[in-house]
């Protein structure tokens, strides 16, 4: 009797232990902000499917490509929820969804451990990246991408961290246009094809002016809290109003070279299917300009980052065919 009595006790103290491991893993798992890993990798996309029609494609680079991209992202989620969290900037008014530091439910040091093992992927899945491209017989561009690496993930890290976080002086819109954008589209190219090809640049800044509106959203939905903390994003600097009007910007004016990238390259119908994803951006600038409160602006964030991965894997097949 006493030995069954045992072993429901080892069997409960079990199962508490295997829930609790499971809780954690939810835990992290929310910390790494899954739902904007999609946008992180549409610059690959397209830049894949660009190398692919001129012969380019490799189909280990572009596997090291999306982990190392993603790797970066989650990087930069864990760096943000660390560096607004340390601030007092995820306060309680903050309207988006709650932050792992936040809520207590992870603590400083363990996310701060978190953010160095991700350094540490990173940094490997880079180095697998560049040698997979470059091997050995191209120095020049590997140097150069080691470089562009490390960029990059000081970047991702110095968003929110740290005393001259450049995301709290407003010139994370620039970043985002640059490594989402520009590095992402034209970077990941040359890792193909070891050459600039000036077909990645209209699609570059395409997806770095969708992205760039990603973030301007996000900004603005939060501009009440972030203002309070001294966060001083763009939204912030010009104000409800004027954050509209830039936001329109960015999604108009992607919308317009990304006509004009189907223009030039045009070749046959199939080209401008990408085309489709104009109603949906049409739409969502429709419900920021009779957006009110801040709060709705939550549900256009995954519709604009969805409808950028979209109009990036259109674009690609569109090119293909």
């Amino acid at each position: 009797m006493r030995s069954w009595k045992n072993e429901n006790q080892i069997l409960i103290r079990n199962g508490s232990l295997k829930h609790d491991a499971m809780s954690n893993v939810s835990l992290w798992i929310s910390a790494m902000r899954l739902r904007t890993l999609p946008l992180s990798v549409s610059g690959i996309i397209v830049a894949s499917s660009l190398a692919a029609y001129n012969g380019f494609f490799d189909l280990q680079i572009f596997i090291f490509a999306i982990l190392t991209t993603l790797s970066l992202q989650i990087l930069s989620n864990l760096a943000n929820d660390y560096g607004d969290g340390v601030k007092g900037t995820d306060s309680q008014n903050r309207i988006g969804p709650e932050r792992s530091i936040q809520s207590g439910k992870i603590s400083t040091t363990a996310m701060y451990n978190a953010i160095k093992t991700n350094v540490l992927i990173s940094i490997g899945l880079a180095f697998f990246l560049i040698f997979s491209s470059f091997g050995v017989n191209h120095f020049s561009y590997s140097i150069f991408f080691v470089f562009l690496g490390f960029v990059c993930i000081l970047a991702a890290i110095k968003y929110t961290m740290g005393k001259k976080a450049y995301g709290y002086r407003g010139f994370g819109d620039v970043f985002v246009f640059i490594f989402f954008g520009l590095v992402s589209v034209i970077g990941c190219y040359v890792l193909y094809s070891r050459q600039v090809d000036h077909v990645t640049f209209l699609p570059a800044v395409t997806i770095g002016l969708l992205s760039t509106a990603v973030l301007n959203l996000n900004n603005m939905r939060d501009i009440a809290s972030d203002k309070e903390a001294k966060k001083m994003t763009i939204p912030v600097k010009l104000g409800k109003q004027k954050a509209k009007i830039y936001h329109y910007f960015l999604v108009g004016t992607a919308i317009i070279i990304s006509v004009l990238y189907g223009i030039l390259y045009y070749t046959s119908p199939f080209n401008l299917i990408y085309f489709v994803i104009y109603i949906p951006l049409i739409i969502h600038i429709k419900n920021v300009y009779r957006n009110k409160e801040p709060k709705n602006l939550d549900p256009e964030l995954k519709k604009l980052a969805l409808s950028t991965v979209a109009l990036a894997i259109l674009l690609g097949i569109g090119h293909l065919l």
